[in-house]
């Protein structure tokens, strides 16, 4: 059955290819991106020429545009069944080299945009008692790695938003899912999209060389592994589209897309959530 579904951060990258992949699908989709008139005039337009995607204008660092967008489409097609939580901003430098305004504008997007997105829609959501929040972070979605660490935990308090909403929501059947994407070859990891990097030159200037030399290590690794198992956007797009056509109440809590951690990732997430259990028996028993 077609679906109406918000996705944000649609202009490159996973949020493009999933818009294209659930249209192609015969979904109702609403492509979110800002600057459709200025700077992404041309990525909307190639996206509207696509049967099945309306783009709509969202910066989701405002306030008033998040609102906005989200009634716009509430007041057209009368709900939004599932909302893709894409858009981001990636980072990479020495924590002590960031300054904390430039901490702020990652958390700005990666934290409270998600938040805005969240408190806008689920009115809406609750009214139906029925929606899938889908949020996008990181395939590092339990631990840290050094030179990413205000990326990382910008992502990591997402996955606290979703794993804590799930409970708070059950009453209203809304179920909230986190892709955990490896590291894949999309604007944002190849250097054509804009990031929020350490900017205290004189702080990185004094570690020196071999902080430089670690950091140039682990970002060969990375990009080393991503050749070596061909990660392909495409393996996201694909992720959101099974999750809207799981049966309700069969999906998971977390959704791991990342061929690198060779399952790794899955066996963290099983232990972790076995802890959990252990705890809160501890606690509630």
């Amino acid at each position: 059955m077609s679906k109406t579904i918000f996705i944000t951060g649609t202009s490159t990258g996973f949020g493009k290819l999933t818009a294209i992949t659930l249209a192609n699908a015969g979904h109702s989709v609403i492509a979110g991106m800002r600057n459709v008139t200025g700077a992404n005039a041309a990525a909307a337009a190639a996206l509207s020429a696509i049967a099945n995607i309306e783009i709509v204008d969202i910066d989701i660092t405002s306030d008033n545009s998040v609102t906005a967008a989200i009634n716009y489409v509430l007041n057209k097609y009368g709900k939004i069944d599932v909302l893709v939580n894409n858009a981001a901003v990636s980072g990479f430098g020495l924590l002590e080299g960031y300054s904390l305004d430039q901490i702020r504008k990652m958390f700005e997007v990666n934290v409270y945009g998600v938040l805005r997105t969240y408190q806008a829609v689920l009115p809406a959501m609750r009214k139906e008692k029925s929606g899938l929040i889908i949020n996008i972070t990181t395939g590092a979605s339990g631990h840290t790695l050094p030179f990413m660490i205000p990326y990382i935990s910008s992502k990591l308090v997402v996955e606290s938003i979703t794993e804590g909403l799930q409970d708070e929501l059950a009453a209203y059947n809304i179920e909230n899912v986190s892709i955990q994407p490896g590291v894949y070859p999309t604007e944002m990891n190849n250097g054509s999209k804009a990031g929020v990097h350490a900017d205290k030159a004189n702080v990185i200037a004094e570690y020196g060389e071999e902080a430089t030399d670690k950091f140039n290590a682990l970002g060969t690794a990375l990009f080393g592994k991503m050749q070596q198992f061909d990660m392909n956007p495409q393996t996201i797009a694909d992720g959101v589209l099974e999750l809207v056509n799981m049966k309700k109440g069969e999906r998971p809590l977390r959704f791991p897309l990342d061929a690198i951690a060779q399952g790794t990732d899955q066996e963290f997430i099983d232990a972790r959530a076995a802890i959990k259990a252990k705890w809160l028996a501890a606690y509630t028993n």
